[in-house]
């Protein structure tokens, strides 16, 4: 039955020829069948059966191993998206942003009111101020692909509840069922663009084991600071970082355009995405240096050029009807005269604001131009390294340092732009799982004082607690802090000769993060529980972000160390032809 089948005739003729040329060549040329070994006489039958079933079996088994070890990946990938959803559901059970505090609410209001915007307004009336749209409450300032999100989301709310986008009457909206259709927006934005980016990323990487994919996936979508934000305080930060990540994932397989495509979409969503766009831009021209730009380079970049032209136009399509349109849009994305920093925000200006009033002293046209010059300088080594030589690697720690330079210098920054940095920080979670764990605890810390106002704190000390359990108990971390894990082995080559305490590095670095953590979980409960001095209101919350910024500048300075002193031959440099 073996020797008739159709499927394995083709099988057992190649076998045979493959037999007879090896016996060729043993015997000298002698003819195929003179030996008395089976295996040299293609004439035996029962050997062709033999043969056959043994082939079968050696390909049927190795399937059969790999098939089961891919339900299995699949299966704890399904495991740790379901706890992913599970808590992101739970935190959402919480207070919102400006929940029943008028006249003005908070972001909540702040989403809900744009969803009655755009659909009860024209396209050309969305960014204008207007007695429809009064620009002082919660006046729409993101980029297009926010407005259409929001006119997506009012069309269902429509079909729900009509009052929920009713124009001028909905406003300060608040109801559990209203409440209910919100979270689930978010979530559902979490689910279609966030997570698969997530999964996939993780499953891309090389070189690292199913367990560690799987330990690195729960720890990334675990990270507690962007699921306060989106699932508790209230935005679609998701969305935005998504869509980057998925930028990310289409650069590390070589799909350039698409690359472009998922970027451009995020910096279409969110103008803060400006944060990542020069490691994109670094990487991307980099390598078409290195293919030459007098032969394939010219043709890559002319494609990513005329992609992200494209990309941009078909965004801003309904808004191209004129140049007025254009520019108040531009006008409403970047602010100038609110100032350097608002509220209480965890970066180099409102950190040095206790000793110096800057915004008494500098005009805000000097203050735009002192941040511009700062943040330029501050992020220049990371993108000239990238721009030499492009690598995946080091274009993941470019985002991160650059990222980290906007956030501490640049001009008009958010308490929640830190997540912009903490997402690229994920990525790397698996090579640096110590510091990577260690600066995203602080980056949530640095949000404390915004989330106690929402009445997070149950939340936050859950999941900050739960993220650091799950970190330690996937990577170990506290065994990972050698000079060598830490990617700082050349480094610590170079100073081999100056420094005498860099063999007691590890121990001195587990001491500042148990100190680090002491710190930040004294300062929590302190904020929590204990009332300031009423000619200090606001001591806590200047306490936690003047902590937090310290870190931020040491981990910008450890950040741009591993990138300089990262070795040109690499193991993980990748090759570009």
């Amino acid at each position: 039955m073996v020797r008739n089948s159709p499927v394995l005739k083709p099988l057992l003729i190649a076998v045979r020829f493959q037999t007879r040329d090896s016996n060729q060549m043993l015997l000298g040329g002698e003819k195929a069948g003179t030996s008395c070994c089976a295996l040299k006489c293609p004439r035996n039958k029962p050997t062709d059966s033999a043969v056959a079933m043994f082939m079968v079996v050696s390909f049927q088994v190795p399937f059969g191993l790999l098939r089961r070890a891919a339900m299995e990946k699949w299966s704890l990938m399904t495991i740790t998206v379901l706890l992913a959803l599970t808590v992101r559901w739970t935190v959402s059970l919480s207070s919102y942003s400006g929940a029943g505090k008028p006249p003005m609410y908070g972001d909540y209001e702040a989403q809900r009111h744009w969803q009655e915007v755009t659909y009860n307004l024209p396209v050309r009336q969305w960014y204008f101020n207007t007695t429809d749209n009064n620009l002082l409450y919660w006046g729409l300032d993101y980029p297009p692909l926010t407005a259409y999100h929001s006119l997506v989301c009012a069309y269902i709310a429509k079909l729900i509840n009509p009052d929920w986008i009713a124009l001028h009457t909905s406003r300060g909206y608040e109801s559990q069922p209203h409440k209910l259709f919100m979270r689930t927006t978010v979530l559902v934005a979490d689910l279609l663009v966030y997570i698969p980016a997530v999964i996939l990323y993780c499953f891309s990487l090389k070189e690292t084991s199913t367990k560690k994919k799987v330990s690195s996936a729960l720890c990334i979508l675990l990270y507690p600071g962007l699921i306060l934000i989106d699932h508790g305080h209230f935005q679609y930060n998701s969305v935005s970082l998504g869509l980057a990540l998925w930028g990310v994932l289409c650069l590390s397989y070589d799909w350039d355009l698409l690359g472009s495509v998922a970027f451009c979409l995020a910096l279409n969503y969110k103008q803060m995405e400006l944060y990542h766009s020069l490691p994109f831009f670094c990487y991307l021209l980099g390598k078409c240096f290195k293919k030459g730009l007098k032969g394939k380079g010219l043709v890559l970049l002319t494609k990513i050029a005329g992609t992200v032209v494209v990309s941009f136009a078909i965004c801003w399509l309904p808004f191209c009807t004129d140049m007025e349109q254009i520019m108040q849009v531009l006008r409403r994305l970047f602010p100038i005269d609110r100032g350097l920093f608002e509220d209480k925000v965890a970066n180099i200006w409102y950190s040095l604001s206790v000793l110096i009033k800057i915004k008494n002293i500098i005009s805000p046209q000097t203050q735009l131009k002192l941040s511009f010059a700062v943040t330029f300088l501050s992020l220049l080594p990371a993108c000239v390294k990238l721009t030499a030589q492009p690598s995946l690697r080091g274009f993941k720690f470019a985002l991160v340092s650059c990222a980290l330079s906007f956030f501490l210098f640049s001009f008009q920054v958010h308490e929640k732009s830190i997540l912009l940095v903490s997402v690229p920080v994920c990525l790397i979670i698996n090579e640096i799982p110590f510091m990577a764990t260690w600066f995203l605890l602080v980056s949530t810390f640095s949000m404390l004082p915004l989330l106690l106002k929402d009445g997070l704190l149950l939340a936050y000390t859950v999941t900050m607690l739960a993220f650091l359990s799950v970190c330690t108990t996937s990577f170990s971390i506290f065994e990972k802090t050698s000079a060598e894990d830490l990617q700082l082995k050349q480094f610590s080559l170079s100073l081999k000769g100056y420094v005498s305490w860099f063999k007691s590095f590890p121990k001195i670095v587990r001491m500042l993060f148990l100190v680090s953590i002491t710190l930040m979980a004294v300062l929590s409960v302190m904020s929590a529980m204990v009332h300031p001095p009423q000619r200090l209101p606001d001591l806590f919350p200047l306490a936690v972000s003047v902590i937090s910024c310290l870190h931020f500048i040491l981990f910008l300075v450890y950040f741009n160390v591993v990138i300089l002193w990262d070795s040109k031959n690499s193991k993980s440099q990748k090759k570009i032809s």
